[in-house]
């Protein structure tokens, strides 16, 4: 089986992530026995590997990736403020929520590109500046569906392609070439 870090908390389901750095984290309810979480992990522990083994390719391919210095990264910041929020009103009025939207924050996060809360504020990780435009429109468009259907379900996804067509092709550049953004971070941040 493999190893793994347990984090139990106020959760209902047990959940596993595969950690940019190639270590898996397992999620749990406090009350959920180890023989459990140990099926759980064992059940998905194909999948593991598999994301394991493909964040190893995408970190070898980023080797010749250059990281940022301070200044590129502080610059890039400011470019992603000042650009995003069109990005996200421009959906908003697309699905029809932009009375909805109470924020947009830039953020540089280690495993979200995008979240939305159910009060209406969004929140786009800054390193989309670096990917495709298209990459971005798609964390936009569904961030901003999250206002419609705070989930992902079948009625989620069906308006997320319906302002953005495109959403799968631009969803699966980012899953394979994210860790290649991330990598670009100055090391301090």
């Amino acid at each position: 089986m493999i190893e793994y870090q347990l984090i139990r908390s106020k959760r209902k389901t047990i959940g596993m992530q595969v950690k940019p750095d190639g270590t898996v984290e397992v999620r749990a309810p406090y009350l959920a026995p180890k023989f459990e979480i140990d099926l759980f992990v064992r059940a998905h522990e194909d999948w593991a590997r598999r994301q394991i083994a493909r964040q190893e390719k995408a970190r070898a391919a980023a080797g010749d990736v250059k990281v940022m210095t301070d200044e590129q990264f502080r610059r890039l910041k400011k470019l992603a403020r000042q650009y995003i929020p069109g990005r996200v009103a421009y959906f908003a009025r697309l699905a029809g929520v932009s009375h909805r939207v109470s924020g947009v924050s830039i953020r540089c996060q280690k495993t979200r590109w995008g979240s939305c809360t159910a009060n209406g504020s969004i929140s786009i990780n800054c390193l989309l500046m670096l990917a495709p435009k298209e990459v971005l429109d798609s964390v936009c468009a569904h961030e901003v569906c999250h206002l419609l259907e705070m989930n992902h379900s079948a009625r989620f996804y069906s308006e997320v392609y319906r302002i953005f067509p495109e959403y799968r092709k631009h969803y699966a550049w980012l899953k394979k070439n994210g860790s290649i953004l991330q990598s670009m971070v100055p090391r301090g941040d």
